[in-house]
């Protein structure tokens, strides 16, 4: 007992200290963490060397990781994802595991026995929910179609993991009956606890709201018994709690829940990642060997999977491109799979540490891809451009629409202010749609606008060549609506010089984040400049003059029947 305290607390202590150097340098703390475990298990300082201790520490990190995995899975939008989103993430999950199991099974003599090329083929085709959404987060970026796509597949990928775990510990007797048996005690175990969370629960946590000791003791008693459970219907107590956190997060006290049981998360999700590092042993060249060709294929395999379908669903090459890029990395979930499969004895210990090496390797170079993943995307579709893919830009050239077509009014990119712009004046004065051209990148903005027949200019408005395409020239005004903090490879203030340089007597408005932003832009050449927080604050005051004037209820009544008649493009 006492030797594992003094493993937990070599295992924080190494965690945090790697992890500080981590944050400094920009890198994942994940991968700090399995740094930390190698250097004190049993292959590197040898200061943790107890196989029991290591696999306390690895089933308790794993099953609240899964856990927190099973809050964090919203279910409402996997029913709201629209067409696109599904084909998406079906098409790359089943390539993903086709091309796996092809290329693992067709190198069979260096990865013999066991289940093998199913887990490897299984790990390649999930993505790292964690470093994607943490760096997405951080660009603005999540609420982008490339962004929403990404998060799309990345739920489903959650989704198929559940599968997978469902029949994993049946594989070594993979009969039909086995098979459906195995499905079956899932469906009860799912039934059973959707069935307690939706009826049970909420009056249970209703009358212990205030209490918070008992929301999270509730929370844990929850986790640990649905995993007990299925540990009878031989599952998985790691089955158990993914299922315990889905069934959660459709509850009305959900997020109350996961505020609670974060920090207990993030102890023992480091706990896990450090008591993986132990098991990875140091590498020879087989396993390098194995876990470079990992890496290549994960990252070819999004390509092929991801890119091509979003392109031949005509999304544009941009919007195929940037999830294809997203996504090419190997998920911590993909270590949990391999890890039941070592404990299963499904696959070699050799296996499982060529993909974690491939993990490291791809959650670095993700780390530094994705941060400049718009540049990059850029100079590919320039090449993809002269290999003779066409992009959406060609169907405008296709139907002649050129810079003789443009008209007085010009919307440099398209975002929420711009959607609400075009429905205002769709409310008040539908005859001026007649004078505006839209340019923008998004493909779902493209065709919604060309259906209501609005000009629209499918482009990147960070390029030159783009703006003189769009008309600059001869437009009277031009609008720049999008804030700095979402544009891409641009900025207010270096499209107003451009927009001033191809046009020196239009009318330019352009937008400013900062309040030190407007100076710059009217400098640069802007004739107005708009503050969106000027008119949020003004209409927050108006809100408290009305709840103060007890008014509250017409104010709110006023704006639903301005919102009931607008059609915006982006809702």
């Amino acid at each position: 007992m006492h030797e594992l305290i003094r493993d937990i607390t070599l295992c924080i202590l190494f965690a945090w200290m790697l992890g500080l150097l981590a944050h400094f340098f920009r890198q994942p703390l994940i991968l700090a963490y399995l740094i930390a475990g190698f250097v004190i298990g049993p292959f590197g300082l040898k200061w943790v060397e107890s196989q029991q201790s290591i696999g306390i520490i690895s089933e308790l990190g794993l099953i609240f990781m899964l856990f927190m995995i099973g809050l964090e899975i919203d279910l409402k939008k996997i029913v709201r994802a629209g067409p696109v989103i599904l084909f998406a993430a079906g098409s790359q999950l089943a390539g993903g595991m086709l091309l796996g199991l092809l290329l693992f099974a067709s190198i069979g003599a260096s990865i013999a026995g066991g289940f093998d090329a199913v887990y490897l083929s299984v790990a390649c085709a999930l993505s790292s929910t964690v470093i994607i959404v943490k760096l997405l987060y951080e660009k603005h970026e999540l609420d982008t179609l490339p962004g929403r796509v990404t998060l799309g597949v990345l739920v489903l990928q959650d989704v198929f993991a559940i599968l997978f775990l469902a029949v994993q510990p049946s594989l070594g007797n993979l009969q039909t009956g086995v098979f459906l048996l195995s499905i079956g005690r899932v469906a009860a175990l799912v039934a059973t606890a959707l069935a307690l969370s939706r009826y049970v629960l909420p009056w249970l946590f209703h009358r212990i709201a205030r209490t918070p000791e008992l929301v999270l003791l509730g929370a844990l008693a929850w986790c640990f018994l649905i995993g007990e459970i299925a540990e009878q219907l031989q599952l998985s107590r790691e089955m158990g709690s993914l299922v315990a956190g889905v069934s959660l997060s459709t509850f009305p006290y959900a997020l109350d829940v996961t505020a609670k049981v974060t920090t207990l998360r993030d102890f023992f999700i480091t706990l896990f990642f450090v008591a993986l590092g132990m098991t990875i042993p140091i590498p020879n060249l087989s396993v390098i060997g194995l876990a470079l060709l990992i890496a290549f294929f994960t990252v070819a395999s999004r390509v092929a999977t991801t890119f091509l379908p979003l392109y031949l669903m005509k999304q544009g090459l941009r919007a195929s491109l940037l999830p294809a890029i997203n996504l090419a990395q190997i998920s911590e979930f993909s270590l949990v799979v391999i890890q039941t499969g070592v404990l299963a004895g499904h696959i070699q210990t050799a296996t499982a540490s060529a993909v974690s090496f491939a993990f490291v390797l791809l959650a670095v170079l993700s780390t530094f891809v994705l941060a400049r993943s718009d540049a990059l995307s850029r100079r590919a579709i320039a090449t993809l451009k002269r290999l003779g893919l066409r992009d959406l830009d060609h169907v405008h050239a296709a139907d002649g629409a050129g810079p003789g077509a443009a008209r007085r009014i010009v919307l440099l990119g398209f975002y929420r202010a711009a959607s609400a712009l075009v429905a205002e004046i769709e409310r008040q004065n539908v005859a001026l749609l007649e004078q505006i051209t839209v340019v923008d990148f998004n493909p779902m903005v493209f065709r919604t606008l060309a259906d209501r027949g609005v000009h629209v200019i499918y482009g990147d408005i960070s390029h030159v060549d783009t703006l003189q395409h769009a008309g600059i020239g001869a437009a009277e005004i031009v609008i720049l609506s999008v804030p700095d903090a979402l544009l891409k490879g641009a900025t207010n203030q270096r499209l107003v010089r451009h927009v001033r340089a191809l046009n020196p007597g239009t009318k330019i408005v352009a937008t400013a984040d900062l309040l030190a932003d407007v100076g710059e832009l009217y400098a640069a050449g802007a004739d107005y400049v708009t503050v969106p927080r000027l008119s949020d604050a003004h209409e927050l005051f108006c809100v408290i003059e009305a709840a103060q004037q007890q008014l509250l209820d017409d104010k709110r009544a006023e704006l639903d029947a301005r919102l009931g008649e607008r059609r915006e493009v982006l809702p």
